[in-house]
């Protein structure tokens, strides 16, 4: 896969790095996401449920794991979105574990250089996932937040993960590597990807060549602290860790 179908562009308010020191609020709504996208993620003010937009529906998925769609007005701290315009299908025909599927997208990009949107539907064994609990003020870092937060594993079901990788090059700014929210197909249940098992389905992957970023005018943001020297880890240990 190459950037041979064109310029694509994705849309994104404010960091990771900014969400990771306790960035938690911010101005841009729902309705404002929807105006770049019909596809992406992200959370809501306050830590209050993970986001995921699928087919131009916003939806907030909370800690029990269930899920509401999301009212326009809602605000979001950080979140990425694109028009999802998929130019490589990958489909997945026997049983796959998270970093077997991983590893089927990483072999089918022909550079790790670019923004991918990717979208996994099928039949799944089980999915774990967790979403944070609504913060209160005066906020933590998010190392902090995550303290004693729930997972749960839903078992065998239908669904999307949808989600983006992120170059290596993009630490701070996104989540490098694979950063993915789950939903079943019938809208009811989801929550952060933590890990899964895959039993058959397709893997839908579009590319992000132009990145549209903007960044919060607000004093929070402007004190914040944007590049500690544990980055890395504290990305692994809010993100990706299972």
């Amino acid at each position: 896969m190459d950037a041979s179908a064109g310029r694509h562009l994705v849309y994104q308010t404010s960091l990771m790095s900014a969400l990771l020191d306790g960035i938690y609020d911010g101005e841009t709504t729902v309705a404002t996401l929807l105006e770049h996208g019909d596809f992406g993620l992200g959370t809501f003010n306050a830590l209050d449920g993970e986001m995921l937009i699928l087919d131009g529906v916003c939806y907030r998925m909370r800690a029990d794991g269930t899920v509401t769609p999301a009212e326009g007005d809602e605000r979001t701290p950080f979140a990425v979105v694109t028009e999802f315009r998929p130019t490589v299908s990958i489909p997945v025909t026997t049983p796959a574990t998270r970093d077997e599927a991983v590893s089927l997208i990483t072999d089918t990009l022909q550079s790790s250089n670019y923004l991918y949107a990717v979208r996994l539907t099928g039949e799944f064994e089980w999915v774990r996932v967790r979403a944070v609990e609504r913060q209160e003020k005066p906020y933590q870092p998010m190392s902090e937040a995550i303290r004693g937060e729930k997972t749960i594993e839903f078992g065998r079901s239908a669904g999307v993960v949808a989600g983006f990788r992120t170059p290596l090059y993009g630490q701070g700014i996104g989540v490098p590597g694979g950063h993915v929210h789950y939903i079943d197909a019938d809208r009811r249940h989801g929550g952060h990807v933590l890990d899964f098992k895959l039993l058959s389905g397709t893997i839908d992957i579009c590319i992000g060549t132009d990145l549209h970023l903007e960044l919060p005018l607000t004093a929070e943001f402007k004190n914040a602290e944007l590049s500690p020297d544990d980055l890395a880890d504290q990305v692994e240990q809010t993100e990706n860790h299972r």
